[in-house]
């Protein structure tokens, strides 16, 4: 009887004694993720958002430490920027160019118009250099990049929840020295119009942040523009106040109707207008569909530009 080499014995004592031999298929490899090149415009692979939705938080607090971090009044900062900028637009344009207010206390008035712009101003903003600013980050590991837009959407809301609570503490005190105020059941509707800013804001942002990866110098573009477009928004002036043939100018930007809504339920003085909040919903979700598409399709090949 022949031999048996010893390679020969090894794999017969493994086989006698059920040890799995390196060539069996249960020992391949089988991996949590695979990274592949998507094949439809429309694949977003939303999906990896939620896998990675512990990242999402991760980065939310990342956004909400660092930006008062070193700083000597801290989160006091959100409260103080809407502060100032009201005060700066009561004196200018409520005591000096008497704009009017609706018959509304000139502070409470433009404070309400404050706190919601200042939310989709800053968010668009920030999102806008999502790329341009996170380079270094996305060119070292895979992890999906539309988690940094939302996560700056989310922090904002952070910071928003604060400054709307100071705003509900100068309604109270104007309340109680009886201005002409009162809530209405469209505060309801609240959530609603958070919703349709922060998808706004989020929409646009993306959307811009494609377009800066090829031309930087859109982000000059958009630091001027986001000023100009306050002045196309009732934040300084009532809708009611616009003359009929430059309403239309100004119901054309989706962020009207949500501070006049915003006004007309927590201030009972205001337009409300269900067609023109269906509009900027509606405005909302094509501008976000158009942006996340976009942000998919650029992230590929954004590192070759950037």
């Amino acid at each position: 009887m022949p031999q048996t080499t010893a390679l020969q014995q090894t794999n017969l004592s493994q086989s006698e004694t059920g040890v799995q031999t390196a060539d069996d298929p249960s020992l391949r490899e089988a991996w949590d993720l695979v990274i592949k090149p998507r094949d439809s415009v429309l694949h977003l692979h939303l999906d990896d958002l939620w896998r990675y939705r512990d990242l999402i938080s991760l980065f939310v607090k990342r956004d909400f430490v660092t930006q008062f971090k070193q700083t000597i009044l801290g989160p006091a900062w959100f409260i103080i920027q809407p502060l100032m900028t009201t005060l700066m637009f009561t004196i200018v344009f409520g005591s000096i160019a008497k704009l009017s207010t609706d018959g509304l206390p000139k502070m409470l008035f433009y404070l309400s118009g404050n706190v919601v712009w200042l939310y989709f101003s800053e968010c668009l903003t920030t999102t806008s250099k999502t790329f341009t600013e996170n380079a270094a980050l996305f060119g070292k590991v895979y992890f999906p990049r539309l988690a940094v837009p939302i996560s700056i959407t989310i922090s904002g809301l952070f910071r928003f929840a604060l400054q709307f609570a100071f705003f509900m503490a100068f309604w109270t005190y104007y309340k109680l020295n009886g201005a002409s105020i009162h809530l209405t059941l469209h505060c309801l509707l609240f959530p609603v119009l958070v919703i349709i800013m922060a998808g706004l804001s989020l929409g646009i942002g993306i959307l811009l942040s494609s377009m800066t990866t090829k031309y930087r110098d859109l982000r000059f573009f958009l630091e001027f523009g986001i000023r100009l477009l306050m002045y196309g928004t009732p934040v300084i002036y009532p809708l009611s106040a616009m003359p009929e043939k430059w309403k239309w100018f100004i119901l054309a930007n989706p962020m009207t109707p949500i501070i006049e809504a915003f006004r007309y339920s927590f201030l009972g003085t205001g337009s409300f207008s269900w067609a023109y909040l269906s509009y900027s919903f509606g405005f909302m979700v094509v501008v976000l569909f158009l942006g996340v598409i976009i942000f998919n399709r650029i992230e590929k090949t954004f590192m070759d530009t950037v």
